[in-house]
C-alpha cells in the first residue's frame, strides 16, 4: 500500500498534469487557431492563468514532497540539505523547466503577434519536463524521450480546444463560429490524433515488454485503465468530428448542445486518463507481478 507521502505525491502530480497540459494546450490553441480564437483572446488567457497557477503550485509541492519521500518526515519537505542535493538531479531540472516555461505562457498570451509565440515556446518546454524523469526519462534512450514529448504536445493540443469550442458553441450567435473552430480542428486530428495513438502505443510496447504483462503488473492493469479511457475520449471525438459538427454546419444549434455534452464527457474521459498517468508515473512497484 502506498504510504501518506506517495499518496500526497500522487495528488501533486495528478494536479501537475492537469495544470501543464491545459495551459499549454489552451496557448497552442490560441496560435493555431489564431482568427477563430480573437474573441476569446480575454478568456483563454484567464484560463490558462489559472492553470499554470495550479501547475506551479503542483510543482513546487511535488518537490518538496520528494523530500519529505526521502526523509520519511514532513520536515524534509523544507530540509534545503535534501532539497538541494534533488535540485541537481532530473527532478530538479523539471521543476526548473516547469517554473520557466509556465512562465513564458503567460508572459506570451499577454502580448500580441509574435508574443504568442513565446507561449508556444514555454508550452513546450513545461511539457519537455515530463520526459526526463520516469520510466521513460530512466531508459537513456533520446528517441523514447521525443516519442513521449510528441504524444504530451499531441495530447495537450487537444485538450487545450476543448474549452474554446465549447464556450463558441454554448451561443447560436456563434454557431457559425463554432462550427468552424471544430472543422479546423478535425483537420489537425487527422494528423494529431493517429500521432498520439502512435507515440502511446511504441511506449508501451517499451515499457511493459511482454503483452502478459499487461494483466500480470500493477503497471499494466493502469495501462489498460488508461486505454479504456482513451476509447471513450477517441469515440466522443468521433461523435463530434463525424456527427455534431457537420450538423452545426448546417445552422442545427441542437447539434450545439450535443457537443457541449460530447466535450464534457471527453473532459471526464481525460481526467481519468491524466489520473491513470499520475499512477504510472508516481508510485513505486507499479511493475512488479500483481498476486
Amino acid at each position: 500500500m502506498p504510504d501518506i507521502w506517495e499518496l500526497t505525491a500522487l495528488i501533486a502530480q495528478f494536479l501537475l498534469y492537469i495544470g501543464i497540459l491545459t495551459s499549454a494546450g489552451l496557448a497552442f490553441a490560441r496560435v493555431v487557431f489564431k482568427s477563430d480564437t480573437t474573441g476569446l483572446h480575454v478568456r483563454i488567457v484567464r484560463l490558462a492563468t489559472r492553470f499554470a497557477f495550479l501547475a506551479l503550485l503542483a510543482s513546487t509541492a511535488g518537490f518538496s514532497l520528494k523530500g519529505a519521500e526521502l526523509t520519511g518526515a514532513a520536515s524534509g519537505m523544507v530540509d534545503f540539505v535534501i532539497l538541494g542535493l534533488l535540485w541537481q538531479t532530473p527532478v530538479g531540472s523539471a521543476l526548473a523547466l516547469q517554473i520557466s516555461g509556465l512562465a513564458l505562457i503567460l508572459a506570451g498570451l499577454r502580448s500580441s503577434g509574435r508574443g504568442f509565440l513565446v507561449a508556444v515556446i514555454g508550452g513546450a518546454l513545461a511539457l519537455s519536463s515530463f520526459p526526463i524523469v520516469g520510466h521513460v526519462g530512466d531508459s537513456g534512450r533520446v528517441w523514447l524521450l521525443l516519442v513521449l514529448l510528441l504524444h504530451l504536445v499531441c495530447a495537450s493540443f487537444w485538450i487545450g480546444i476543448l474549452d474554446p469550442l465549447r464556450t463558441l458553441a454554448a451561443d447560436k450567435g456563434s454557431l457559425s463560429q463554432a462550427a468552424q473552430l471544430g472543422h479546423q480542428f478535425g483537420r489537425f486530428a487527422i494528423f494529431t490524433v493517429p500521432a498520439l495513438i502512435a507515440a502511446g502505443v511504441v511506449m508501451a510496447l517499451f515499457l511493459v515488454g511482454k503483452p502478459g504483462d499487461l494483466i500480470a503488473t500493477g503497471y499494466g492493469l493502469a495501462l489498460l485503465g488508461k486505454v479504456f479511457a482513451f476509447g471513450v475520449l477517441l469515440s466522443a471525438a468521433a461523435a463530434n468530428k463525424l456527427r455534431f459538427v457537420p450538423a452545426m454546419r448546417r445552422g442545427e444549434f441542437a447539434a450545439a448542445a450535443a457537443l457541449r455534452r460530447s466535450i464534457a464527457a471527453e473532459w471526464i474521459a481525460i481526467l481519468l486518463i491524466l489520473l491513470a498517468t499520475a499512477v504510472l508515473t508516481t508510485l513505486p512497484g507499479m511493475m512488479t507481478v500483481s498476486a
